[in-house]
Protein backbone atom coordinates (compact mmCIF):
# COMPACT_ATOMS: atom_id res chain seq x y z
CA UNK A 1 0.00 0.00 0.00
CA UNK A 2 1.35 3.38 -1.26
CA UNK A 3 2.48 5.80 1.73
CA UNK A 4 2.16 9.12 2.20
CA UNK A 5 4.36 11.47 3.72
CA UNK A 6 3.70 15.61 4.64
CA UNK A 7 6.59 17.59 5.09
CA UNK A 8 5.37 20.81 6.76
CA UNK A 9 8.16 23.90 6.28
CA UNK A 10 8.91 22.61 3.31
CA UNK A 11 11.90 24.85 1.47
CA UNK A 12 15.17 23.64 -0.30
CA UNK A 13 17.55 22.51 2.20
CA UNK A 14 16.15 19.28 4.35
CA UNK A 15 12.95 19.30 3.17
CA UNK A 16 13.72 19.01 -0.49
CA UNK A 17 16.50 16.14 0.08
CA UNK A 18 13.10 14.56 2.44
CA UNK A 19 10.93 15.03 -0.48
CA UNK A 20 13.56 13.17 -2.97
CA UNK A 21 14.19 10.67 -0.52
CA UNK A 22 10.04 9.77 -0.10
CA UNK A 23 9.53 9.96 -3.41
CA UNK A 24 12.16 7.09 -4.37
CA UNK A 25 10.55 5.04 -1.55
CA UNK A 26 7.43 5.22 -3.40
CA UNK A 27 5.39 7.37 -1.26
CA UNK A 28 3.33 10.35 -2.29
CA UNK A 29 4.14 13.21 -1.07
CA UNK A 30 2.71 16.59 -0.03
CA UNK A 31 4.97 19.63 1.05
CA UNK A 32 3.40 22.64 3.03
CA UNK A 33 4.73 25.91 3.20
CA UNK A 34 3.69 29.82 3.79
CA UNK A 35 4.33 30.84 0.05
CA UNK A 36 3.74 27.43 -1.61
CA UNK A 37 4.32 29.10 -4.94
CA UNK A 38 8.01 28.70 -4.32
CA UNK A 39 7.91 24.58 -4.26
CA UNK A 40 7.13 24.75 -7.85
CA UNK A 41 10.57 23.34 -8.99
CA UNK A 42 10.77 20.68 -5.58
CA UNK A 43 7.01 19.39 -7.48
CA UNK A 44 7.91 19.02 -10.50
CA UNK A 45 11.07 17.03 -10.14
CA UNK A 46 9.22 14.96 -7.04
CA UNK A 47 5.42 14.87 -8.24
CA UNK A 48 4.65 16.24 -5.04
CA UNK A 49 1.94 18.01 -4.36
CA UNK A 50 1.94 21.80 -2.40
CA UNK A 51 -0.27 23.59 -0.05
CA UNK A 52 -0.55 26.63 1.87
CA UNK A 53 0.11 26.72 5.38
CA UNK A 54 1.40 29.31 7.88
CA UNK A 55 1.70 26.65 11.08
CA UNK A 56 1.24 28.66 13.79
CA UNK A 57 -2.40 29.60 13.07
CA UNK A 58 -4.46 26.56 13.93
CA UNK A 59 -7.52 26.77 11.27
CA UNK A 60 -4.62 27.08 8.53
CA UNK A 61 -3.11 24.23 9.87
CA UNK A 62 -5.98 22.07 10.29
CA UNK A 63 -7.25 23.08 6.79
CA UNK A 64 -3.86 21.76 5.61
CA UNK A 65 -4.71 18.04 6.94
CA UNK A 66 -8.51 18.81 5.44
CA UNK A 67 -6.93 18.67 1.99
CA UNK A 68 -5.81 15.55 2.40
CA UNK A 69 -7.19 12.43 1.01
CA UNK A 70 -6.07 10.04 3.69
CA UNK A 71 -4.02 10.27 6.53
CA UNK A 72 -0.45 10.60 5.99
CA UNK A 73 1.68 7.79 6.84
CA UNK A 74 4.57 10.06 8.13
CA UNK A 75 4.57 14.17 9.47
CA UNK A 76 7.77 15.79 9.55
CA UNK A 77 7.79 19.34 11.36
CA UNK A 78 10.60 21.56 9.71
CA UNK A 79 9.96 25.21 10.52
CA UNK A 80 11.98 27.11 13.15
CA UNK A 81 12.77 31.21 13.64
CA UNK A 82 15.74 32.64 15.31
CA UNK A 83 15.96 36.35 16.92
CA UNK A 84 19.69 37.22 17.60
CA UNK A 85 20.44 39.68 19.99
CA UNK A 86 21.04 40.09 23.71
CA UNK A 87 18.46 39.75 26.14
CA UNK A 88 17.67 43.21 27.09
CA UNK A 89 17.34 44.49 23.62
CA UNK A 90 15.90 41.63 21.38
CA UNK A 91 12.41 42.77 20.31
CA UNK A 92 9.31 41.04 22.15
CA UNK A 93 6.94 41.03 19.34
CA UNK A 94 9.80 38.87 16.99
CA UNK A 95 10.37 36.73 20.00
CA UNK A 96 6.61 35.80 20.45
CA UNK A 97 6.59 34.88 16.44
CA UNK A 98 9.66 32.80 16.95
CA UNK A 99 7.98 30.74 19.53
CA UNK A 100 4.86 30.42 17.54
CA UNK A 101 6.61 29.75 14.75
CA UNK A 102 9.41 26.53 16.10
CA UNK A 103 6.74 25.10 19.46
CA UNK A 104 3.29 26.36 18.93
CA UNK A 105 3.56 25.68 15.36
CA UNK A 106 4.80 21.99 16.12
CA UNK A 107 2.17 21.87 18.58
CA UNK A 108 -0.40 22.51 16.31
CA UNK A 109 0.70 20.19 13.58
CA UNK A 110 1.31 17.32 16.09
CA UNK A 111 -2.06 17.81 17.55
CA UNK A 112 -3.93 17.20 13.60
CA UNK A 113 -1.69 14.12 12.63
CA UNK A 114 -1.91 12.80 16.15
CA UNK A 115 -5.74 13.09 15.58
CA UNK A 116 -5.50 11.48 11.75
CA UNK A 117 -3.25 8.74 12.86
CA UNK A 118 -5.01 7.69 15.72
CA UNK A 119 -8.24 7.15 13.64
CA UNK A 120 -6.04 4.73 11.42
CA UNK A 121 -3.73 3.11 14.02
CA UNK A 122 -0.24 3.89 13.27
CA UNK A 123 2.47 6.69 11.75
CA UNK A 124 5.22 8.55 12.34
CA UNK A 125 5.34 12.49 13.39
CA UNK A 126 9.18 13.54 13.19
CA UNK A 127 9.96 16.68 14.69
CA UNK A 128 12.99 18.93 13.54
CA UNK A 129 15.03 20.31 16.24
CA UNK A 130 18.70 21.61 17.05
CA UNK A 131 21.43 21.29 20.12
CA UNK A 132 19.49 24.99 21.31
CA UNK A 133 16.52 22.46 22.38
CA UNK A 134 19.37 20.99 25.00
CA UNK A 135 21.56 24.02 25.89
CA UNK A 136 20.92 27.84 25.71
CA UNK A 137 23.40 29.78 24.04
CA UNK A 138 24.00 33.46 24.61
CA UNK A 139 22.65 36.07 22.55
CA UNK A 140 19.69 33.23 21.46
CA UNK A 141 17.15 33.05 23.42
CA UNK A 142 14.07 32.99 21.18
CA UNK A 143 15.41 30.23 19.75
CA UNK A 144 16.08 28.19 22.84
CA UNK A 145 12.49 28.91 24.28
CA UNK A 146 11.31 27.65 21.21
CA UNK A 147 13.37 24.87 20.34
CA UNK A 148 13.16 23.62 24.58
CA UNK A 149 9.32 23.43 24.26
CA UNK A 150 9.64 21.77 20.98
CA UNK A 151 11.99 19.44 22.72
CA UNK A 152 9.16 18.90 25.61
CA UNK A 153 6.08 18.53 23.42
CA UNK A 154 8.13 15.80 21.31
CA UNK A 155 9.08 13.72 24.48
CA UNK A 156 5.21 14.04 26.19
CA UNK A 157 4.05 12.71 23.02
CA UNK A 158 6.04 10.30 22.61
CA UNK A 159 4.84 8.70 26.12
CA UNK A 160 1.91 9.24 25.38
CA UNK A 161 1.08 8.15 21.54
CA UNK A 162 3.98 5.45 21.23
CA UNK A 163 1.51 3.05 22.99
CA UNK A 164 -1.29 3.45 20.75
CA UNK A 165 1.79 2.45 17.63
CA UNK A 166 2.54 6.52 16.88
CA UNK A 167 5.74 7.10 16.58
CA UNK A 168 7.65 9.98 17.80
CA UNK A 169 10.76 11.53 16.37
CA UNK A 170 12.95 14.47 17.90
CA UNK A 171 16.06 15.09 16.08
CA UNK A 172 18.66 17.09 17.35
CA UNK A 173 20.75 19.05 14.82
CA UNK A 174 24.07 19.62 15.88
CA UNK A 175 25.32 21.57 13.67
CA UNK A 176 25.44 23.78 10.01
CA UNK A 177 23.20 21.75 7.61
CA UNK A 178 24.80 21.74 3.56
CA UNK A 179 22.04 22.46 0.80
CA UNK A 180 21.44 19.44 -0.81
CA UNK A 181 24.31 18.86 -3.85
CA UNK A 182 26.62 21.03 -2.17
CA UNK A 183 30.10 20.03 -0.52
CA UNK A 184 30.14 19.55 2.81
CA UNK A 185 33.59 20.90 3.44
CA UNK A 186 35.36 17.74 4.49
CA UNK A 187 32.15 16.51 6.80
CA UNK A 188 32.36 19.55 8.97
CA UNK A 189 28.38 20.51 8.39
CA UNK A 190 25.91 17.92 7.60
CA UNK A 191 24.80 16.71 4.82
CA UNK A 192 21.26 16.97 3.76
CA UNK A 193 20.83 14.40 1.95
CA UNK A 194 22.22 12.03 5.29
CA UNK A 195 20.15 13.53 7.34
CA UNK A 196 16.66 12.51 5.41
CA UNK A 197 18.17 9.24 5.38
CA UNK A 198 18.11 8.93 9.26
CA UNK A 199 14.31 10.69 9.03
CA UNK A 200 13.02 7.51 6.91
CA UNK A 201 15.18 4.64 8.58
CA UNK A 202 13.67 5.75 11.99
CA UNK A 203 9.92 5.96 9.96
CA UNK A 204 11.01 2.21 9.38
CA UNK A 205 12.31 1.45 13.12
CA UNK A 206 10.59 -1.64 14.56
CA UNK A 207 8.19 -0.72 17.20
CA UNK A 208 9.78 -3.29 19.67
CA UNK A 209 13.12 -1.14 19.94
CA UNK A 210 11.77 2.80 18.96
CA UNK A 211 13.61 5.39 19.57
CA UNK A 212 12.25 8.69 20.65
CA UNK A 213 15.23 11.08 20.13
CA UNK A 214 18.34 11.24 17.75
CA UNK A 215 21.25 13.31 18.15
CA UNK A 216 22.98 14.10 14.51
CA UNK A 217 26.22 15.80 14.15
CA UNK A 218 29.70 15.72 11.95
CA UNK A 219 31.64 13.37 13.19
CA UNK A 220 33.93 16.71 13.96
CA UNK A 221 31.45 18.25 15.59
CA UNK A 222 32.60 18.58 19.45
CA UNK A 223 29.76 18.36 22.27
Amino acid sequence: MTETALIVGAGRGLSASLARLFKSEGMDVHLAARNPDKLADLCEETGAKAHQCDASDAASVAALFSELAVAPDVVVYNPSARVRGPIAEIDPDAVRNAILISCFGAFLVGQQAAKAMQTRGSGSILFTGASAGVKGYANSAAFAMGKFGLRGLCQSMARELHPKNIHIGHFVIDGGIAPAGEDTMNDSRLSADAIARSYLEFHRQHRSSWAWEIELRPWVETF
